[in-house]
């Protein structure tokens, strides 16, 4: 996913959340509804969601210096690692207390045809911001389910506005049969319950991001097909005997480190292993532009044996 799509998801959903946060603050002070009150808050949160996802690109632009040597890549993960905290203690903190609130002490509406206007223009709102996050994951997720493409994605800039969307559509589906049934029934206390609901949609939304980011700063490797390709590529090549070792890492959605032992024939000479190692590192780039770093050591099978089990990793 590029820098420039995921740029473009979450300018989509920023306008659409801000737009749609002030509305319903509106509707929430004119009508009483708990439900909408938390939609606005959770509007809100998203709205300063997409902000620092915009900063954690920003930030991850950043070209390689002494003291961080491999970039700032990861600055991404980290705060979207921060926007899962965020709409797990303010959207679904705020959400649940406004919801025990009213269920404790339920108050009828005062115009909820207002509610009904507001959810509806929401919807439709967010519904827009959905499909452009959508489209946009979708043309990297090929065949993948959605789940599996989730878990294998190292861009979570994308993903992330992608289940912020799917929350917010859920909780305004949420809210409106909530106000809806209250209205009908006569029971403004499902306009509590309905809010509950929405922090219990926001908190395994928040869980979920948590857990998938939390992968992304402590360090992933390539895709499995990234890997093969790199294998196959280096088996093609007469000059190597064997593949002692291959390590790759994830300093941002297209900034990967690679590490390569190799054990070469001893009929090359060190100036044919020379030539031999620039050709493999100009094809990897060419084949997979994602690699941005390749270090290549030149080490027999026996050796790196040896050294793996004086140096064992730890685990």
């Amino acid at each position: 996913m590029s820098a420039q799509g995921s740029k473009k998801v979450i300018y989509a959903a920023l306008a659409g959340n801000s737009l749609i946060a002030l509305t319903k603050y509106a509707a929430a002070a004119f009508t009483g509804s708990s439900a909408m009150l938390s939609e606005a808050v959770h509007s809100t949160v998203d709205t300063g969601n997409q902000l620092l996802l915009l900063h954690g690109l920003r930030r991850a632009r950043r070209p390689a210096d002494r003291e961080h040597p491999f970039g700032y890549g990861m600055e991404l993960y980290f705060w979207t690692f921060i926007v899962a905290i965020l709409i797990f203690a303010l959207g679904a903190g705020v959400s649940i207390y406004e919801g025990v609130q009213k269920v404790i002490e339920p108050h009828p509406f005062s115009d909820p045809h207002v509610n009904f206007i507001v959810l509806g223009l929401a919807i439709v709102f967010e519904g827009g911001s959905f499909w452009v996050a959508w489209k946009e994951f979708g043309r990297r997720k090929g065949d993948l389910g959605t789940l599996q493409a989730v878990r294998r994605s190292k861009d979570p800039a994308t993903f992330t506005v992608l289940f912020e969307d799917t929350a917010a559509l859920l909780g305004l589906l949420v809210a409106l049969a909530g106000i809806g049934l209250g209205v009908t029934l006569d029971m403004p206390v499902l306009d509590g319950v309905a809010s509950l609901v929405i922090g219990a949609i926001l908190a395994l939304t928040a869980v979920f991001l948590a857990i998938e980011c939390k992968g992304l700063l402590i360090g992933e490797a390539a895709a499995p097909e990234v890997v093969e390709g790199i294998e196959k590529l280096l088996k093609a090549e007469p000059g190597i005997v064997h593949i002692n070792e291959l390590l790759t890492l994830h300093f941002g959605p297209r900034d990967v480190l690679l590490t390569l032992s190799l054990d070469f024939s001893n009929d090359l000479t060190a100036e044919e292993v020379e030539r031999l190692i620039s050709r493999l590192e100009e094809r990897i780039r060419t084949a997979y532009p994602q690699i941005s770093r390749v270090f290549i050591e030149a080490q027999s099978w026996l050796g790196h044996i040896r050294a793996r089990d004086r140096h064992p990793a730890e685990g």
